[in-house]
Formats: C-alpha cells, sequence, structure tokens
C-alpha cells in the first residue's frame, strides 16, 4: 500500500508538531520530511510565502496544505484524514 509523501514546517520545541506527528505515526506514516524553521531560518520565509501562516506545524499531504495541528486533527475526526494518507 502506498502512502502519502508528509512534509512539516516545525521547530525543535514545538508541543503542537510533537502532537501532529504523533497523530500521523498512528496513521501508519513512517517518515514525514521535516523542515526545521527554527534552523533554518529562511525557510520561516518560504513556508510564510507558501502558507500565508507564520505558525507551526504547516503540513503538506502531497502537495495538499493540511494546515496545523488542529487542521489536522480536525481532517482526522471528520473522517477525511485517510483517505488523503493512502490516495
Amino acid at each position: 500500500m502506498s502512502t502519502a509523501k508528509l512534509t512539516m514546517y516545525c521547530t525543535g520545541t514545538c508541543p503542537y508538531c510533537s502532537m501532529a506527528e504523533r497523530l500521523l505515526m498512528q496513521k501508519g506514516i513512517t517518515e514525514i520530511e521535516k523542515i526545521r524553521i527554527d534552523l533554518d531560518p529562511s525557510q520561516r520565509e518560504v513556508m510564510m510565502q507558501k502558507t500565508g501562516r507564520r505558525t507551526v506545524p504547516q503540513i503538506y499531504v502531497d502537495s495538499i496544505h493540511v494546515g496545523g495541528y488542529d487542521d489536522l486533527n480536525a481532517l482526522d475526526k471528520a473522517g477525511k484524514l485517510d483517505p488523503l494518507l493512502r490516495p
């Protein structure tokens, strides 16, 4: 079964980033490309340009911008996350 490519803009100390990662791992996602904006501040600008948001995490499933942890959790509760993760 193929799974989607996950990309997450994050920082090393963000509790919402950790919760998002835990939720995705519970869904069977084993690889998340993490872009650490605390280690590479130029990536914050890239993230803000792409998403229009300043906060982390910002999560992409393939090329679809899911949003932050609250958005990810809401998708899961609505039953819409699994179909995104396993196209």
